[in-house]
């Protein structure tokens, strides 16, 4: 198949133009390079089935495609909040420009949407069924309401428009080609621990989060996007829960060296809590995480010490 990826050269984007290359397809990489970067798609410029295009998902775009993936839009706080508004009509206009390719061409057309549609949330863990609790006037409600809004468009030209859609919930995905300075916390720490700096952790350090590692969530997507049976929405993520305190004692532990744990304040509307409910994506997928925490940081480590 032609395969078009937006943000296709972002962490996620990059991993996802690997994996459909080695399947055997066409691969067209679209990315504005905000929090993108060329070098993650560096080793691909070679292959005669990929085609890099810088374009900004905002401006419309025609390509003649069997798929797309919309993964455009940047995922971690320092990145969307940096220019709200951008993030938010990244968000919204890319959804539009994505389906109204897809209903022209008949291209099957996935949204990766997010855990954060589900807010702070009161249900736990969090099924797909669950509307979420979100603040629709806050710091991150640029990114929260900007997927929730893509969510709204897919099913909306789904309903109206009969157009051919996925829409997946990624929960926190770690892995190489993460941005050193993407303010995730794995990033946050490998990179604090691995430069001798104190890691900070906010708040008491009891939240928890879902960590994925990055193939897995790969995995998911190709599974989703092959089957004819759910549209979604569908968690993709792993339902093991660690609070931040474990996961920077696990980091310091497989950097090594003399860092030390330090408290900050909690950032506004920081959820307490967030894992994934993958019993839809186990009965219809056969997909859960395979990869462990450990192994998987280790993995990440040793790509975060060719970058820092």
């Amino acid at each position: 198949m032609r395969i078009l990826i937006t943000g296709g050269a972002g962490f996620l984007g990059s991993h996802l133009c690997d994996r459909l290359l080695k399947d055997g397809h066409e691969v067209i990489c679209l990315d504005n390079l905000f929090t993108g970067r060329k070098s993650n798609v560096l080793h691909l410029k070679d292959n005669p089935n990929f085609e890099f295009v810088r374009h900004d998902v905002i401006d419309p775009f025609k390509y003649e495609v069997d798929q797309i993936y919309n993964l455009a839009c940047p995922a971690s706080p320092p990145h969307y909040q940096f220019n709200p508004i951008k993030t938010t009509k990244t968000s919204v206009m890319g959804a539009i420009n994505c389906l109204g390719l897809a209903k022209r061409v008949r291209a099957r057309v996935f949204q990766a949407s997010t855990s954060e549609v589900y807010g702070d949330p009161e249900v736990h863990p969090q099924p797909e069924s669950y509307w979420g609790l979100v603040n629709p006037i806050g710091p991150r409600s640029c990114y929260d309401e900007g997927k929730r809004c893509a969510e709204t468009l897919f099913f909306d030209y789904h309903r109206e428009n009969k157009v051919d859609i996925r829409v997946v919930r990624i929960f926190n995905t770690y892995g190489p080609r993460m941005h050193p300075n993407d303010g995730r916390v794995v990033s946050n720490f490998i990179v604090q621990a691995l430069k001798g700096e104190d890691i900070t952790i906010y708040g008491d350090g009891m939240q928890t989060r879902s960590f994925c590692y990055v193939d897995d969530l790969i995995e998911g997507f190709v599974r989703l996007m092959a089957q004819t049976e759910t549209v979604g929405p569908m968690n993709i993520g792993n339902p093991g829960e660690f609070t931040m305190m474990q996961l920077a004692e696990l980091t310091l532990k497989l950097v090594g060296g003399s860092s030390k744990i330090v408290h900050q304040d909690l950032p506004a509307d920081d959820p307490k809590q967030r894992r994934p409910d993958i019993t839809l994506a186990k009965s219809v997928l056969n997909w859960e995480p395979t990869v462990e925490l450990e192994e998987g940081l280790g993995h990440t480590i040793e790509y975060f010490k060719t970058q820092v």
